[in-house]
């Protein structure tokens, strides 16, 4: 499947060199002499989708306070959210990886994959302007504040995991954080237990790997 059908279906043309590395993540840059990966981009991206989201729910939100507005944004913008547009697109089947995540499955990793859309928001930005990617992020992530009141009551995986730890009598949830990579370029992996059960979660930072973690244990748990 050519990268052309991405562009369609983001509905702007890109230039494939450009599109390539919003695509590339730096497993395979580690293994082919450092090629451009998406990292950078990936940093832009955040910033377009954050400013886009908190434009249109301060005009939207009138009403809100500030706190209530972050946890409104902080749902919309979490790699959840965006995995799940990544998903929509297909990005798993686009993207370009070294072969040890291939062989874990990177493709179908939510990380993996968010890092991607933002990736891409960044490159409309670059090829087509402002306009371009709010028109992106209107159409699929916009979407998602229809149901304002779920984001607010789900904004904080942490916090749900203790409620619902403490309600099935399985007591505090225990967080136990490593990281892999030197300081400017760090993975990090938490393991949630409570008694005999645990689950996990990966991100670039620990404040994220850990609501990852949470975040598993509610789905698994049934409380998400």
């Amino acid at each position: 499947m050519g990268l052309e059908v991405l562009s369609q279906r983001l509905g702007v043309s890109i230039d494939p060199a450009l599109l390539e590395q919003a695509l590339t993540h730096r497993s395979f840059s580690y293994e082919h002499d450092n090629a451009p990966n998406n990292e950078r981009l990936e940093f832009l991206g955040d910033s377009v989708l954050g400013f886009v989201v908190t434009s249109h729910i301060f005009e939207r939100f009138p009403e809100l306070a500030e706190g209530e507005l972050t946890k409104i944004k902080n749902g919309v913008v979490s790699a959840k959210a965006l995995a799940e547009v990544g998903n929509e697109l297909g990005l798993g089947d686009f993207l370009i990886l070294g072969k040890g995540e291939e062989s874990s499955g990177g493709r179908k990793k939510a990380n993996l994959i968010a890092d991607a859309v933002e990736a891409l928001l960044a490159v409309v930005y670059l090829e087509a302007g402002m306009a371009a990617a709010a028109s992106i992020i209107e159409r699929h992530i916009f979407p998602m504040l229809d149901d304002y009141q779920g984001l607010l009551s789900n904004s904080d995986p942490k916090t749900q995991l203790q409620e619902i730890s403490q309600t099935k009598g399985l007591g505090s949830p225990l967080y136990e954080t490593s990281f892999e990579g030197p300081d400017h370029d760090r993975n990090f992996f938490t393991v949630v237990r409570l008694g005999d059960f645990e689950a996990r979660g990966e991100a670039r930072s620990r404040k994220n790997a850990e609501a990852a973690a949470a975040a598993a244990a509610l789905e698994a748990l049934g409380g998400n």
